[in-house]
């Protein structure tokens, strides 16, 4: 492969393309639109790109590999420090270029078209319950100015605000209430919604094999397992499962000077998305499941509630990632069983030595 490194600048319509020619070290900072920078690409021997992880980063992260380039993708906050003067695109060139030269800098894994599909419904039904929360609330709110409250929760206060439709006519002017029949056929909508986008990414779910095997984990079900698989991709791009945990935010934040480092909250980096279906599904863990296990039983006794559930979501996150590295379902007290295993191999090996002596 060519050792020609290109820093690529993306945007909607101008392309920034920055390089050193590594035979007579001539500098080349040009601009491209977007069918001229393909057609340059595709007519040049593949070499190493880097490029920013931003909108439609990983689009260009297929297609740039489909024409036989090895892709960087960057953080973009990993680049910025690179640009040394005014912002502009080929300042910005220019920086990712000089940041792929780091070796120290850590890449983002291109993401499948399956992977961003998923991801955009989960994106999807986050919005969508947002916008019907939104709505309930506002139902609540306005109801309330002419005297009708309501039970708390979302399921048992629309059940009693349609039993009650009667009363609220009475009590509301007319025009009012045909605009609250309308939202209430609105939340219908969106949770027929929802339930459709739920209905997609189960349906992905099962014909991921990563998924299924995810889902043995106490406090990861479908929604948490899509996630991961669809935002992670490749375990391998991770080093060890802390260093997953530390990208989605799951450990504490460090501060140190003159060698002494102080450790504080979670440093709350990453996916926020995922992070929060990670804490959920741990605090389901520890106020609904009937075997929580000796360590969290044992950690709850002595650590405050939020601090155990963050503890719990940080050890989901990095069995999750052994999980996925193993190809292996959970298996619960798994040290202990490969320990005991390994025993019983020894023993019938040790058995199988006695048998043959003479």
């Amino acid at each position: 492969m060519n050792a020609t490194t290109y820093g690529l600048d993306i945007a909607k319509h101008v392309f920034q393309l920055y390089w050193l020619d590594p035979e007579t070290g001539e500098i080349h900072n040009q601009r491209f639109q977007r069918q001229k920078l393909i057609e340059f690409l595709a007519k040049r021997e593949p070499g190493r790109l880097a490029l920013e992880a931003c909108g439609s980063g990983h689009w260009w992260a297929r297609k740039l590999i489909a024409l036989g380039y090895e892709v960087k993708l960057l953080h973009a906050k990993f680049v910025r420090p690179f640009v040394q003067t005014n912002k502009t695109d080929a300042a910005d060139a220019r920086a990712i270029w000089t940041a792929a030269q780091q070796l120290d800098i850590p890449a983002v894994t291109p993401k499948t078209v399956e992977q961003q599909a998923t991801l955009l419904l989960h994106r999807m039904r986050e919005q969508h319950i947002k916008m019907r929360t939104m709505m309930i609330n506002a139902l609540r709110g306005a109801l309330y100015e002419f005297g009708l409250s309501f039970k708390k929760g979302r399921q048992a206060g629309l059940a009693e605000m349609r039993e009650r439709l009667a009363e609220v006519e009475e009590d509301v002017p007319a025009r009012m209430f045909e605009a609250l029949r309308e939202q209430f056929d609105l939340i219908g909508r969106l949770d027929k919604g929802i339930e459709g986008l739920e209905g997609q990414i189960k349906a992905w779910s099962q014909t991921q094999p990563e998924c299924q095997r995810l889902m043995t984990i106490p406090g990861i079900g479908m929604l948490t397992a899509t996630a991961l698989v669809a935002t992670i991709g490749d375990a391998r791009g991770f080093r060890s499962g802390r260093q997953l945990s530390a990208y989605l935010g799951l450990v504490p934040r460090q501060h140190g000077t003159g060698g002494k480092v102080r450790l504080g909250a979670i440093s709350k980096r990453g996916d926020r998305y995922l992070r929060m279906l990670l804490i959920h599904g741990a605090r389901a863990v520890l106020f609904r499941a009937k075997d929580k296990g000796l360590w969290c039983e044992q950690l709850a006794r002595r650590r405050p509630t939020n601090v155990t559930v963050v503890a719990l979501a940080n050890k989901a996150a990095r069995t999750a990632w052994a999980v996925l590295m193993g190809n292996e379902p959970y298996e619960r007290n798994h040290e202990l069983k490969k320990a005991e295993r390994t025993k019983q191999t020894a023993n019938s090996a040790l058995g199988q030595l006695r048998l043959q002596r003479p």
